[in-house]
């Protein structure tokens, strides 16, 4: 709980910091809060659609909690956006991902 509170300090003064509140979903995650982490995964994508890294772990949110469609859509996403921003990285665990969905 101790993180949580430090990156809630840390937001109140940079309230648009991607990392920052990837680190909080993240942390959400760790204490079983899914629904908060999925939301904050969404306004950062939904504010920076080239925030690579939130795209595999929602859509990973996603397929934990039965939304099969709904992971596939987001690492489809993330796939686009890895390819486009040249993160051959990023695009290859997305598509890993991906392909163990789908199997």
């Amino acid at each position: 709980m101790e993180k949580i509170e430090k990156l809630k300090s840390f937001l109140i003064h940079s309230p648009d910091d991607p990392f920052l509140k990837h680190a909080l979903a993240l942390e959400y995650i760790k204490m079983g809060n899914e629904k908060d982490a999925r939301r904050i995964f969404m306004e950062i994508l939904d504010r920076d659609p080239a925030y690579i890294g939130s795209y595999y772990h929602l859509a990973s949110l996603m397929a934990r909690t039965g939304e099969i469609d709904n992971a596939r859509t987001w690492y489809e996403k993330g796939m686009t956006a890895a390819k486009q921003a040249g993160d051959l990285h990023a695009y290859n665990e997305l598509q890993a991902a991906y392909e163990d969905l789908i199997d």
